[in-house]
C-alpha cells in the first residue's frame, strides 16, 4: 500500500482558487466584526438538499458548506482532508483505504464508515434515479447496479469498522480523490432518511448535517435560506461566520439597490452592470469552468433530428458579438462542451486542441443554406421554434439574442419561454422541451466531467443525442485506455471533435462571474470546479 502525503494530495486544475477578501487584505490579523453575518446573493432559488438527488449549483455550493465528504476541494483546486485525516492507495490504483477521523452529524450522531457505504449505495441505487450516479461508474459493480444486474449491496465500498472506508475501483482513476470530493459522494445518516421518508430533505429541519454549517432556514420552496453555525462540526472552532443569508434576487436592480443600502454584502452583476462598475474597487469577475450550450430535442422532432438544421443554427450564432456586447460580464465564446483552461497535457489546451472551428464559427450564409435544404429533407415549408431557458436577466439576454439571430433564417418563427431554474431542470429531464439552454459546470479537472454527458444513456443527456462512435471514444477513455495518459487523451479530443461535427450540442458560451463584494469580506474560497464556494473560513471584518 502506498501512503499518500496530504501535503501533495490532489489532483490540480490549470484554474487558481481565489480568496475573495475584496480590496482589503485577507490576512488573519483583520479584527473581526461583532456581528458575523454574511448576506450573499444568488440568481435562483435552492432546488435540494438531497445529496443524491440535487443537480443544480446552487444545491450543491449549499450541500458543500452543509455536509463534508472525504476530502474537500480547497486552494488550487486540489483535494484536502476531510471527514477522512489520511488515505492509502494500493499499487495497482485500484483499492483506496480512507481513514476517518471522529466526528458528528448536527443532530450528535457519530459520522462513521457506514454513513459512506449508505449513502452511496443509496445513490446508485435505481429505485433513487439519481441523476448523478453515472459518476460511480468506476466503483466496482456500479453499472451493474445501475442497470438492476446486481444488488446494491455488491458495490464497491465497504466500512471496516467505523472509522475505515475501503473502495475498489475496477480499474485505476487518475482523478478518484477529486470525484470523492462531491456532494453526490457525501455521507447520508441512514436513520434520518429513512425517518422522514419521503419528506426526507424537502426543508431544512428534515435533514441533518455533518459540515460546517447546517441549514437553518428553509421551507423548500422560498427565495431566502439561512445557513447558522454547525457547533457540532469537527473543525467548529475555525468557522468564524455565525450565518449565512442567501436571497434568490432575479432583477439586477432590486440586487444593486440591495448592495448599495447594505442589505446585501455580495451580489452578482448582469446586463450593463459589469460595464457600469468594472472600475469600482468591489468589482471582480472570477472565471469559471461552466458552459452555456443548446440542447435540442431529439427524441420527438424530426427537424432537430435533422443534422443540416442542428449545424444551422449553431452558424447562425455570432458568439463573439453576443459575448462582447450583450453579456459583457466575462464571458467569453464556448468552442465546445469543455471549458478553457479546465485541463492541460503537455502546456496544451484541452479545449484548443479539441475544437472544430467549422462548427462554431459565425457564417450566416451558410446558416441559411443549411437551413434550406433541412427544410426540405424533413418535407417542411416553416418551422415554429419553441426557445425554453431560465427566467433569469442572463438567460433572458440569451433567448433575446438568440431569437433575433435565428429569426434570419427563412420560415422560421422563434418563441421564446423563461420560466423558473427548477422548472427548466425538470422539464429538460423529462424532455419537456423543443430546444433548451442548458447550462454545466465541471465537477472536477479533468474533460470527462463535461464530455460523458452525451453518451447515449446518460440522464444529462436531455437531448437524447446518439452517436456510436461517440460512445465508443468514452468507453475507450474511461475504461480501455483508462491508465494509458496519451490515449485516453486522445480518445476525448476526438470524442468532443465528433460532437462538435454533428452539432450534439450547439455550445455558446463559456460563463464569467461578475460581482461586486463588500471590503469587509475575507476568506471567502472560490474553486472553479465542483460547488465553487467555501465559507467555512470566512469573516466580516471591522
Amino acid at each position: 500500500m502506498r501512503v499518500t502525503s496530504f501535503i501533495k494530495l490532489g489532483t490540480v486544475a490549470t484554474l487558481s482558487t481565489i480568496l475573495l477578501a475584496a480590496c482589503g487584505s485577507s490576512t488573519s490579523s483583520s479584527k473581526q466584526a461583532k456581528d458575523q453575518t454574511l448576506t450573499w446573493m444568488e440568481s435562483s432559488s435552492l432546488s435540494s438538499m438531497d445529496n443524491s438527488l440535487a443537480t443544480d449549483i446552487i444545491s450543491a455550493e449549499t450541500l458543500n458548506n452543509t455536509g463534508q465528504g472525504l476530502l474537500q476541494f480547497g486552494k488550487n483546486n486540489k483535494t484536502y482532508p476531510a471527514v477522512a485525516k489520511s488515505y492509502t492507495t494500493s499499487k495497482d490504483g485500484k483499492t483506496y483505504t480512507f481513514n476517518l477521523r471522529k466526528s458528528k452529524w448536527s443532530n450528535g450522531d457519530p459520522v462513521t464508515a457506514k454513513d459512506f457505504v449508505y449513502g452511496w449505495q443509496r445513490t446508485v441505487n435505481p429505485k433513487t434515479a439519481s441523476q448523478y450516479a453515472y459518476l460511480y461508474a468506476d466503483v466496482k459493480n456500479a453499472n451493474a447496479i445501475m442497470n438492476g444486474k446486481k444488488a446494491v449491496s455488491t458495490l464497491g465500498v465497504e466500512a471496516k469498522g467505523n472509522y475505515k472506508v475501503v473502495v475498489h475501483l475496477t480499474h485505476a482513476v487518475s482523478y478518484f480523490p477529486t470525484l470523492v470530493a462531491q456532494v453526490s459522494f457525501f455521507p447520508q445518516n441512514q436513520k434520518v432518511v429513512q425517518k422522514y421518508g419521503k419528506k426526507y430533505a424537502n426543508n431544512a429541519q428534515n435533514n441533518v448535517y455533518n459540515g460546517p454549517f447546517k441549514l437553518t432556514s428553509w421551507t423548500g420552496t422560498s427565495d431566502n435560506w439561512t445557513l447558522s453555525k454547525n457547533p457540532k462540526y469537527w473543525d467548529a472552532k475555525s468557522v468564524k461566520l455565525q450565518h449565512i443569508k442567501f436571497s434568490a434576487i432575479k432583477d439586477p436592480q432590486t440586487a444593486l439597490s440591495q448592495y448599495q443600502s447594505g442589505k446585501m454584502d455580495a451580489i452578482y452583476l448582469s446586463g450593463q452592470q459589469p460595464r457600469n462598475y468594472k472600475n469600482n474597487k468591489d468589482y471582480r469577475s472570477l472565471t469559471s469552468s461552466r458552459a452555456a450550450y443548446v440542447e435540442m430535442n431529439q427524441k420527438s422532432d424530426s427537424m432537430m433530428r435533422n443534422v443540416k438544421a442542428r449545424q444551422a443554427l449553431s452558424l447562425a450564432i455570432n458568439r463573439s458579438q453576443f459575448t462582447n456586447k450583450v453579456l459583457a460580464d466575462g464571458s467569453t465564446p464556448a468552442t465546445g462542451i469543455v471549458t478553457k483552461k479546465l485541463a492541460l497535457r503537455d502546456g496544451k489546451d484541452f479545449a484548443d486542441q479539441a475544437t472544430v472551428k467549422s462548427a462554431t464559427d459565425y457564417n450566416l450564409t451558410k446558416a441559411k443554406q443549411l437551413w434550406k435544404q433541412a427544410l426540405k429533407e424533413t418535407g417542411r415549408k416553416s418551422y415554429n421554434l419553441t426557445l425554453m431557458a431560465d427566467d433569469t436577466p442572463v438567460a433572458k439576454s440569451t433567448t433575446e439574442y438568440l431569437q433575433s439571430q435565428w429569426s434570419k433564417l427563412s420560415g422560421i418563427k422563434v418563441t421564446n419561454q423563461n420560466i423558473p431554474y427548477k422548472t427548466r431542470l425538470s422539464r429538460s429531464a423529462n424532455q419537456q422541451f423543443n430546444v433548451v439552454v442548458s447550462l454545466w459546470g465541471a465537477d472536477f479537472p479533468d474533460p470527462i466531467t463535461d464530455l460523458q454527458l452525451f453518451t447515449s444513456d446518460n440522464s444529462y443527456n436531455n437531448g437524447k443525442w446518439k452517436s456510436a462512435a461517440y460512445d465508443k471514444l468514452i468507453k475507450e477513455a474511461t475504461d480501455t485506455n483508462a491508465n494509458k495518459p496519451a490515449a485516453r487523451w486522445q480518445n476525448m479530443v476526438d470524442a468532443q471533435k465528433v460532437l462538435l461535427k454533428d452539432e450534439g450540442i450547439i455550445p455558446l458560451y463559456q460563463g464569467g462571474k461578475p460581482q461586486l463584494v463588500k471590503s469587509k469580506v475575507k476568506n471567502v474560497v472560490y474553486y472553479s470546479v465542483g460547488a465553487n464556494w467555501d465559507f467555512s473560513k470566512a469573516y466580516i471584518a471591522k
